[in-house]
């Protein structure tokens, strides 16, 4: 079964980090949410405080699919920090497989060099970290490229957990979602 293990730290923009997540399990996919701050109990951008599944020195993450890091700020920084998880971002991205972020925090894949020669969005202003990393920014509200899904911000949270449910699960499934949860453009 595809895992998904979303990474939060303090400072994480809950919309982004939670309507995926929301999206992700109703699919039905294995998603576990990881705190990177020592204690299971994380406090979003906006004082919003929120339980992990797991704290990162509890995984083991050899079962992930996906890694998904959500923006905000100082999220986006507090991740970036964190040398135990970018290790792990490293092999992950290493042995190919899916990374996806939103906001911000694909500036931490741009300063990885992950982002070269690829399409990718992120929040106004992170364009600039986009475009310096080798990425074509391409200011979209989702952009696949690759093993690599990026999104813009917030208000693309739910679109970003579309895209990882019709790649993980079903094109059908999404569109079946986005019907059930009133998702209308």
């Amino acid at each position: 079964m595809n895992t998904v293990y979303t990474f939060l730290a303090d400072g994480f923009e809950e919309v982004e980090a939670l309507a995926v997540v929301d999206c992700l399990v109703r699919a039905g996919l294995n998603t576990k949410t990881v705190s990177v701050n020592g204690s299971n109990t994380v406090t979003g951008a906006h004082n919003i405080k929120v339980v992990a599944d797991i704290e990162f020195s509890e995984g083991d993450f050899s079962d992930a699919n996906v890694l998904f890091f959500p923006g905000g700020m100082p999220g986006t920084l507090n991740l970036e920090a964190h040398s135990g998880l970018m290790n792990l971002l490293d092999k992950h991205y290493n042995a190919g497989k899916e990374i996806a972020a939103i906001c911000a925090a694909p500036s931490i894949l741009a300063h990885k060099g992950y982002l070269k020669d690829k399409k990718a969005t992120c929040y106004p202003g992170f364009d600039k970290d986009l475009v310096e990393g080798g990425a074509t920014h391409t200011g979209s509200l989702v952009e696949e490229c690759g093993n690599i899904v990026t999104a813009k911000g917030p208000g693309a949270a739910l679109e970003l957990g579309y895209t990882l449910v019709a790649r993980h699960v079903s094109p059908e499934r999404a569109a079946e979602m986005k019907a059930q949860m009133i998702f209308e453009y």
